[in-house]
């Protein structure tokens, strides 16, 4: 009897395997809508006012835009088509949604100048994603982005708004613009990382570092450390990290200029 139901298929042959197959493509694209949504989220509660509800979502949906490509490259189902709907879900969660939200924090009732502001951040957001789409089919160095990613981006928004949700009313500042401290803050907090993503600044890239497989543990502790000072400490943990990474490629830079003089005077002395 037991070797009659060891011959028996658990399911008809063919069909589990396909089906199987299917959901496991269809995985990353599920991430990639949880990321939509959430940008989607945050423009809602931004229009609604609630900015310190809305600037979290474009943090949840960092989180999610960096699963949804691990998540395809760990089972093998990348495709052209997540890649086009990633990028297409990341200009509404770093380009749109950003952009709304710096609206509603400090550039509404600014006229032009808001307008202008927030339209130059989502339009910095899409360029880079495309360039990021063709750099993808060419040799480049995987261990930088070059430009600031969108979603670093987003989140040096996300973070400031977080941190602080309501900024007092400031006096004008110029008799030919009427910009006060608020709107100074928020045209800054948009024009800043618009301009770093359509630089060539180099930034680190994290999906070449390894953070350490076997005896350590590490990764582990700062891992708990780090997740020890989120629950204490949020906004101001959200927001060294945000302004840390900002820092980071200017760091960089200085760093790639001094080795680059450094070999050229190796070079001449020799």
């Amino acid at each position: 009897m037991a070797n009659l139901f060891d011959r028996l298929p658990e399911v008809p042959p063919g069909k589990d395997g396909r089906r199987r197959r299917r959901g496991i493509f269809l995985l990353p694209s599920l991430f990639t809508v949880g990321n939509m949504f959430c940008g989607y989220a945050c423009i809602v509660y931004s229009m609604s006012g609630r900015l310190e509800q809305a600037a979290p979502y474009i943090g949840i949906a960092i989180v999610l835009d960096m699963l949804d490509g691990r998540i395809a490259r760990l089972t093998g189902t990348t495709s052209a088509f997540g890649v086009e709907f990633d990028s297409l879900a990341d200009v509404i969660s770093f380009g749109a949604a950003p952009a709304v939200l710096a609206f509603a924090w400090g550039l509404d009732g600014q006229g032009r100048v808001g307008w202008a502001a927030g339209f130059i951040f989502m339009s910095a957001a899409a360029m880079r994603l495309a360039r990021f789409n063709i750099q993808t089919s060419v040799q480049v160095d995987k261990r930088y982005f070059v430009g600031m990613p969108t979603p670093a981006a987003a989140g040096i928004v996300a973070a400031t708004i977080f941190a602080a949700p309501t900024l007092p009313e400031g006096h004008q500042l110029f008799p030919v613009f009427p910009l006060d401290y608020r709107a100074i803050a928020a045209v800054a907090v948009m024009l800043v990382p618009a301009a770093l993503m359509v630089s060539t600044i180099k930034y680190r890239s994290f999906k070449t570092i390894n953070f350490g497989y076997g005896p350590s543990y590490l990764p582990l502790l700062l891992f708990i450390v780090f997740i020890a000072f989120v629950a204490a400490k949020p906004k101001i943990t959200f927001l060294i990290l945000a302004y840390t990474y900002l820092v980071a490629g200017f760091v960089e830079l200085i760093i790639a200029r001094v080795r680059a003089r450094r070999d050229e005077r190796r070079a001449a002395a020799s």
